[in-house]
């Protein structure tokens, strides 16, 4: 039964549509990235960036070299499009990307964490068996069908991200249109739609249609009946989300993953015109069945645990941050900070400096680091590490207040720890993060 389920060979038009739209995706994200002055803002003008802790190998190349950077994973991208190499071409992408993915974090965006995940598993997929410049050169490699785990693995990747992201929903300040009101108000100068957008049922409207989408869209499209009307509810949803929200190419992602719940002769019919269909459904078991069955353990394991983490930390997630990232939480809470900090000379203590964070920062990461706590550690590390090559010892304390949608400022961060002597632990809770009052 299993060997049916997994092995079963079914048409590949999806995959290789996808893969198409994919790199066309990729390489609109790199170079999009340079011409909207975003590689600039993220990696040239800060003095440094906020990379992931533990990656601080990860440095960005110093002059014009992030340009030339993007500028390389763009053009892997086109090769991706074209299945030009296309292993090589993925996998170099995939690298590239988490590499700065890990690199910097004030531009923080689970749509980035999701792209790395589909790099990833592109790497695996056969999506280059048609259509591509290796079949062209290589005939033999051309394949009218793959496995049916190809498939399942990349509809049930996107179902944990699409549940977990209705589930994280489930709180009151998206129900009570609290979130959503905040969210549009930013947008009140928007032409034409910013007075609309400020009206009360239309955060309500926000609010539960996002809630019914995210929970219920896969089975949508898995159900013949209701296909239509979900791919029109998806085009609906992702091209407001990208108006509204300007958040890059993960609509248009996500739009082109709808690809895979359509019949193959439909995606033939507007896609691939010369491509016959295939209908064989023969079963295969591959050498490579038992290496697949533990990767695909491994893999969902750690996709259902990641996103439910937080649940083991003292406190809520949208106090402490512990747990947020890499679990699908979007666009759920609206923070903002106030934030100070000082320097004590362990060797002169009345020598006190309060430091001005523009000095160091750009915009983006002084908005950033008044609120995360693991950038305010970050900071008061580098701190200490400028004292230290002036030859002083010092310890530095934060003074920080931090309003969560729209409630009163309340202090964040123990103002009495020195964070310079503080060790991060990935696995547990900073008692130096003072307890939220969120209800």
């Amino acid at each position: 039964m299993l060997n049916k389920w997994l092995f079963t060979r079914i048409d590949n038009s999806a995959l290789i549509v996808f893969r198409i739209l994919f790199g066309l995706l990729l390489a609109i994200e790199a170079i999009g990235a340079i011409f909207t002055g975003w590689v600039k803002r993220a990696f040239i003008e800060p003095d440094f960036t906020f990379n992931f802790i533990g990656f601080n190998f990860l440095q960005p190349l110093p002059g014009n070299g992030m340009l030339w950077y993007y500028a390389i994973m763009g053009l892997f991208g086109i090769f991706v499009m074209l299945g030009y190499k296309y292993r090589l071409s993925i996998f170099m992408y995939t690298i590239m990307w988490a590499a700065v993915y890990l690199m910097q974090k004030s531009s923080y965006n689970n749509h980035y964490y999701l792209l790395m995940l589909l790099c990833f598993l592109m790497i695996l997929l056969p999506a280059h068996r048609y259509a591509s410049i290796d079949v062209w050169k290589k005939p033999e490699l051309k394949k009218l069908s793959m496995p049916s785990w190809v498939w399942i693995l990349l509809v049930v990747q996107m179902t944990i991200v699409y549940t977990y992201a209705a589930v994280a929903k489930i709180y009151p300040d998206w129900f009570d249109a609290t979130l959503p009101g905040i969210l549009m108000s930013a947008r009140r100068d928007y032409w034409l739609i910013g007075d609309f957008l400020q009206q009360t049922w239309v955060h309500y409207t926000i609010a539960w249609f996002g809630f019914l989408f995210d929970l219920l869209i896969i089975p949508l499209l898995l159900w013949k009946r209701t296909r239509i009307f979900a791919f029109l509810a998806a085009v609906f949803f992702h091209l407001f989300n990208s108006l509204i929200f300007h958040i890059g190419i993960f609509p248009y992602l996500a739009l082109a993953f709808t690809i895979f719940f359509f019949p193959t002769e439909k995606i033939n019919r507007i896609f691939l015109r010369k491509k016959p269909h295939y209908s064989g459904n023969e079963v295969e078991v591959p050498e490579y069945k038992t290496p697949l069955l533990v990767f695909f353990g491994i893999w969902f394991v750690v996709q259902l645990a990641l996103p439910v983490r937080h649940w083991f930390f003292k406190d809520d997630v949208l106090w402490t941050e512990e747990g947020h990232r890499l679990s699908w939480r979007m666009m759920l809470r609206s923070k903002a900070g106030r934030i100070q900090f000082k320097v004590v000379d362990k060797a002169r203590p009345q020598d006190t400096i309060f430091v001005q964070t523009s000095r160091y920062l750009s915009p983006k990461q002084q908005r950033a680091v008044s609120t995360k706590p693991d950038m305010i550690w970050q900071f008061s590390q580098r701190l200490e590490e400028e004292f230290e090559l002036t030859g002083k010892e010092v310890e530095i304390y934060v003074d920080s207040k931090v309003s969560v949608n729209g409630r009163p400022y309340q202090p964040f961060i123990d103002p009495k720890v020195d964070l310079a002597a503080k060790k991060w632990n990935h696995f547990g809770h900073h008692d130096w993060i003072l307890p939220s009052s969120i209800e």
